[in-house]
């Protein structure tokens, strides 16, 4: 089985994530984090010699080969489910999961993680606050093709994760 956590940046798929692995004794993966170690750079050092369409490629590329493992959970990067194929290929192989989180919710962690995230790193707070709104309503097509979509807002992880086991 595999289960792909999906939502924007700051939703909480990663502590979520791993959460939900421990307890279904799954092997966990930020994609994130699986491209930097494949290819030795940062997600920023990615973006910033490479720029994001060749990140999406690179994400794309790391995506299937995470589609031929059994018995994990995927937290995706926040466009994953947004480019190529890739929301038809997680839901074709596994369990989606859209994690819904609000814009404001949304804000208040990104203002405090902005440094570690290339598509925001420099946005002032009316920047960041339109980039969400913006991106959010552009993505939210993609996010909703998810086979269960969860509502994050004032639901603690340990909520979340019962809720997955139940669906699963």
């Amino acid at each position: 089985m595999k289960i792909f956590l999906i939502g924007f940046m700051g939703s909480g798929k990663t502590k979520i994530g791993e959460k939900l692995a421990k307890k279904l004794d799954f092997r966990f993966i930020d994609l994130d984090v699986y491209i930097e170690n494949k290819f030795d750079k940062s997600i920023i050092e990615i973006f910033r010699r490479n720029g994001e369409l060749e990140f999406r490629n690179m994400e794309k590329n790391s995506l299937d080969e995470i589609l031929n493992l059994e018995n994990v959970v995927v937290a995706t990067g926040g466009g994953t489910a947004c480019f190529h194929d890739n929301i038809e290929q997680m839901n074709r192989t596994g369990i989606t999961i859209y994690i819904k989180t609000n814009p404001g919710i949304l804000f208040s962690r990104l203002t405090k993680s902005k440094t570690s995230r290339p598509l925001i790193q420099n946005k002032s707070e009316k920047d960041l606050t339109k980039y969400i709104s913006d991106t959010l309503k552009i993505r939210e097509v993609y996010y909703a093709k998810a086979k269960i979509c969860l509502d994050g807002k004032n639901v603690k992880i340990p909520e979340l994760v019962s809720q997955i086991i139940r669906f699963v």
